[in-house]
């Protein structure tokens, strides 16, 4: 396919020559890189939804909480002096919340309170008593999951963990609130 220009142009006649038999092609752009997305785990996904609902709507299943397991919450960005101070109970507890006795809606509406009276009064570190399920008709305890699910959707509740054993141990909690 030498064009009329070839025949005057040694250059062009050459590479020509060393380049051969040429065929045009259709389309000539080269598409841009784009890296590949990430694929998305959506059972995972689904999974967190699924949890998230049941600990939104007040389901808990108390059997993951068994008698004599410590509960321990930490809300991201506190300091981990402030966590190991509570957790050997080196602060002083202002105030305390005896749930024994309690069903699950009085125990609720006791720790609502608690915390806005104890937020308004200015007091950070409580202890709430939850007992260790050892009067119910199951024998396991039944309030220490929902106090653990009630107090990690409190945005005013920095950490809580199992008391020390003179302080009720597992059947009670030490709370670190908020400053006002």
């Amino acid at each position: 396919m030498a064009s009329q220009n070839d025949n005057h142009d040694p250059n062009r006649r050459a590479f020509r020559d060393a380049i051969g038999n040429v065929q045009r092609l259709k389309q000539d752009r080269v598409a841009p890189f784009r890296a590949q997305r990430k694929p998305i785990a959506e059972q995972a996904q689904r999974d967190a939804e699924e949890v998230m609902q049941s600990l939104l709507s007040g389901a808990y299943d108390h059997s993951l909480v068994e008698t004599g397991e410590e509960l321990l919450y930490v809300r991201p960005g506190l300091r981990p002096s402030a966590a190991r101070k509570l957790r050997r109970g080196q602060y002083a507890i202002e105030a305390e919340l005896d749930l024994h006795g309690q069903r699950v809606p009085e125990a609720h509406a006791l720790i609502n309170d608690f915390l806005r009276t104890a937020r308004l009064e200015g007091r950070r570190c409580l202890k709430i008593i939850h007992g260790k399920g050892l009067s119910s008709d199951a024998k396991l305890p039944v309030l220490k999951g929902k106090v653990d699910s009630w107090l990690r959707r409190k945005g005013e509740v920095l950490a809580y963990c199992s008391a020390r054993p003179d302080d009720g141990g597992t059947g009670a909690v030490y709370v670190l609130l908020k400053r006002k």
